[in-house]
């Protein structure tokens, strides 16, 4: 499925007024890509991806998929967030199943469907297992599979790596693109690791932030063939240029704090006469 997005608005009101999160983003994402949204907190990233879900409307502007514009959640499209958010009373086996309880499917056909996806992705010795008795890597690959069972054609993913060590992360990623090798799924992809969106993506989108905007768009694939070395210079170049954008903006962000900040107490009053020194 192919995803757009058309000079898409969004605000929210909060206790210190109007906060617009995206300004007139635009992003056409074909069918089959995976693409990696990073950008410093607070740019929109996860906005995009709610807005792609239907959990949110655009104040202005449309988003599409597939050419029909989204109007509201759909089981051609699942989430997934840093959290597995895995039901602790129910088996792996069982959480995995969960989503197919409205569809029209035979007690047959949900168990094959639960036991290829938990094949896919090397946890069907553990399907009996409760989640407390799984490692956090094994918990990630419990909710890709609890993902893959509703045989999506778009998947968005929220920082589903963040809380993982490096070690356990390297595995999952190498999982993850097996598995969108393997269905041809859309994903898109929120994280704030550059090596790790450089390592995943057949684009790079660089956000700015306040207001949320698209800073730099770069197409991997085409100078990255898959698989692809952490250590070949030409990912450390990319890296490396994906990270300038960030500290750009991540520069812009301070210059702004620091103008917002109330000067020190020793500065407010030090044009002003002392109203106590003669008492």
């Amino acid at each position: 499925m192919d995803i757009t997005l058309e000079k898409v608005e969004k605000s929210f009101t909060g206790r210190d007024g109007k906060h617009t999160a995206l300004a007139g983003v635009s992003l056409g994402i074909p069918s089959g890509a995976f693409v990696c949204l990073l950008g410093p907190s607070g740019c929109g990233k996860t906005t995009v991806l709610n807005l792609i879900a239907g959990f949110e409307t655009p104040d202005s502007g449309e988003v599409r998929v597939d050419g029909k514009r989204v109007e509201g959640p759909g089981p051609d499209r699942v989430v997934m967030f840093q959290d597995p958010a895995l039901f602790p009373w129910l088996s792996v086996a069982e959480n995995v199943a969960f989503p197919l309880q409205r569809q029209k499917l035979s007690a047959a056909e949900r168990a094959e469907r639960v036991d290829e996806a938990l094949r896919v992705v090397h946890l069907y010795k553990f399907r009996h297992a409760q989640p407390h008795e799984l490692s956090g890597g094994m918990r990630a690959r419990a909710a890709i599979a609890r993902a893959l069972v509703m045989e999506p054609r778009v998947m968005l993913m929220d920082e589903p790596f963040a809380a993982l060590d490096a070690q356990t992360r390297e595995l999952l990623q190498q999982e993850l693109e097996r598995v969108w090798q393997r269905t041809k799924a859309t994903v898109v992809f929120v994280t704030h690791d550059n090596r790790e969106a450089v390592r995943l993506a057949t684009t790079v989108v660089v956000m700015g932030t306040r207001p949320g905007t698209v800073k730099l768009e770069v197409e991997v694939e085409q100078d990255l063939p898959r698989p692809r070395d952490p250590l070949d210079r030409n990912v450390n170049l990319l890296v490396t240029r994906v990270q300038r954008t960030l500290q750009s903006e991540i520069e812009k962000i301070a210059r702004e704090e620091s103008d917002d900040r109330p000067a020190p107490a020793s500065r407010r009053g030090r044009d002003e006469p002392d109203m106590g020194r003669d008492i």
